[in-house]
């Protein structure tokens, strides 16, 4: 009889074949101390070179497999493990308290771990699983234990597992490894972001998958939906490989949207559609789905992944190779957004009762001046490079606004005076994000010369529900009228001003959102990469003034769940 169960669709596709359940040799982290240090730690050392040429051999696998974009997954584990901060932690355990080199690993990665595991932005949260990953192939090179090759699957399986790091993933032969299920995971981690590069689906978010399953029987897949099958009947078999044969079909229309314009049905062409990054690397996704522009790049990677507030020169090279890399399309930078989740090694914050609403972004940058001038003379010496805009975050008052351009203005005179060139067509914008400021846009709109909005803060803050939280996740509610109306001011106030409006936020990738958004007339749509191709499909279906119409039915309503069934109704038959 077949068991049916529901996760999470993280990398679409239908896939039917054989499970191979994936179980990791157990192991027990030792407590005991030991006597020679020195030993200890060139045992250490030892076995981080064992992990050195692990990780430089997957990198060149990655490479070859799926590009460099993917590849630097790697080259960030390297770095992981090199981590000063992490190993001279761990060196210092094992000299001064005589613990064992596994021990000193372990406690110190945990220490990360948490950190990056409470942070709220999805980008920084996968560092928790790169750290788990690195420590976890040092640990077991320290304690002799077994280290999986899953390159050795040589027939047709989906691969069950508790979850699947990078590093698993990286090995996996798509010709064989046709989906993996997961008991961990989400729509954002890194096991979900190597699956839709490779191409094969993947649900994650199970929680007992690897206790229902048996190793080799029949199990199905539906990445979209998060719907698996166990021990599925002939019926069942018959109906899933017509809709696979489908969606097969419909991934076929979507590569033809690539080197399209985005245009919608009845002609409207100011859309443009682009990517979020977090890294320089991640450029490529951006343009080899067929990406416009970026519309965010979190510039705090660049602190987060240092000892130090990063120089000006070490700025400037990050910028500029995105700058560069985008021949010309437009890369919107958001300034350091630091603080709440997001903490430095190398800097104290002030003990706050909510650091969500306290001490970070543009409140930070404002007292700290020197740091945030920093950032800003890297930003426009880079400007000469392609076409850039400066996004400040986290702006709640039109001073806070005006004092931070006075401030890009100061540098960008005392470069020009220095000698340094400095792009003409820096445009200065803002974040979105905080209530008091969307209901005065059209205030905001006489001084800033784009707005970007952040809908991931917008909703909690307007909502005053934090969206990690299990007890108050259902008020998380992006299609929620109140939602929409905030939205719609936004863009209404900007527009009134002559001023250009994107979405940086999750939402602008939704399929249910993007109906909405063209009926306002967002101007531009930042999302993940691997979802620009569909969002143009759509746009392509749909015509602006029926949009422009769901949007008055829309705002109008009482409920989350009535917008979402309004905009069903209003697109499916288009969207088929």
């Amino acid at each position: 009889m077949s068991n049916k169960m529901q996760g999470i669709g993280a990398s679409q596709g239908i896939a039917i074949a054989k499970v191979f359940k994936l179980e990791e040799p157990k192991y027990l982290i030792p407590e005991e101390n030991v006597n020679d240090t020195t030993a200890e730690i060139a045992k250490l050392e030892a076995a981080m070179t064992k992990a050195s040429a692990d990780i430089t051999r997957l990198q060149e696998i990655t490479l070859e497999k799926l590009g460099a974009e993917k590849a630097a997954i790697f080259e960030a584990h390297g770095q992981i493990l090199n981590d000063p901060a992490m190993i001279d932690d761990a060196k210092a355990m094992i000299n001064n308290d005589q613990n064992n080199a596994a021990f000193a690993i372990h406690t110190v990665a945990q220490k990360f771990i948490a950190m990056f595991s409470g942070m709220d932005d999805p980008y920084f949260k996968e560092r928790a699983a790169d750290i788990k990953d690195v420590t976890d192939r040092l640990i077991k090179y320290l304690l002799n234990v077994p280290v999986l090759d899953l390159a050795t699957i040589n027939e047709e399986v989906i691969i069950v597992a508790d979850d699947l790091t990078p590093s698993q993933t990286a090995q996996l032969d798509p010709k064989f490894a046709k989906g993996f299920a997961c008991d961990m995971g989400g729509r954002t981690s890194h096991a979900a972001i190597m699956a839709r590069s490779l191409e094969i689906p993947a649900v994650l978010g199970l929680k007992t998958i690897t206790s229902q399953t048996k190793h080799h029987e029949n199990i199905m897949i539906n990445g979209e939906t998060g719907v698996v099958i166990l021990n599925p009947s002939d019926n069942e078999i018959a109906e899933w490989t017509a809709a696979r044969a489908k969606f097969a079909e419909q991934q076929g229309e979507l590569l033809t949207f690539k080197d399209k314009a985005t245009v919608s049905k009845d002609g409207y062409t100011k859309f443009v559609l682009e990517g979020n990054i977090g890294s320089p690397k991640d450029v490529h996704g951006v343009l080899d789905n067929g990406g416009e522009g970026i519309g965010l790049f979190r510039s705090e990677f660049l602190y987060m992944d240092n000892d130090h507030f990063p120089t000006e020169e070490e700025q400037f090279v990050a910028y500029k190779e995105v700058l560069e890399n985008m021949q010309g399309k437009a890369v919107i930078i958001r300034t350091l957004d630091i603080g709440g989740d997001k903490t430095l090694s190398y800097f104290e914050f002030p003990h706050e009762m909510n650091p969500f609403l306290g001490y970070r972004a543009i409140r930070l940058c404002l007292d700290k001046e020197d740091v945030f001038r920093t950032q800003l003379r890297a930003l426009l010496r880079a400007s000469v490079y392609g076409h850039l805009g400066i996004m400040f975050p986290m702006i709640a008052t039109v001073d806070e606004f005006k004092a931070a351009k006075a401030i890009v203005l100061e540098e960008k005179a005392k470069l020009v005076q220095e000698g340094h060139k400095v792009a003409d067509d820096v445009e200065i914008g803002m974040m979105m994000e905080i209530p008091a400021a969307a209901v005065i846009a059209d205030q905001f709109a006489k001084y800033a010369d784009f707005f970007s909005i952040g809908t991931n803060d917008l909703i909690q803050y307007t909502m005053a529900a934090d969206r990690m939280s299990q007890f108050v996740s259902y008020l998380y509610q992006p299609y929620n009228p109140s939602i929409l109306r905030l939205i719609k001011s936004i863009i209404d106030g900007a527009h009134q001003a002559g001023k250009w409006v994107g979405m940086c936020g999750e939402m602008a990738g939704e399929a249910a959102a993007i109906p909405l958004l063209m009926g306002m007339k967002l101007d531009y749509f930042s999302m993940s990469a691997t979802s620009i191709l569909n969002a143009r499909r759509i746009i392509s279906k749909l015509e602006v003034s029926a949009m422009e119409k769901l949007v008055e039915q829309a705002i109008m309503c009482e409920t989350n769940d009535e917008v979402l069934a309004l905009v069903e109704a209003a697109t499916k038959e288009a969207l088929q």
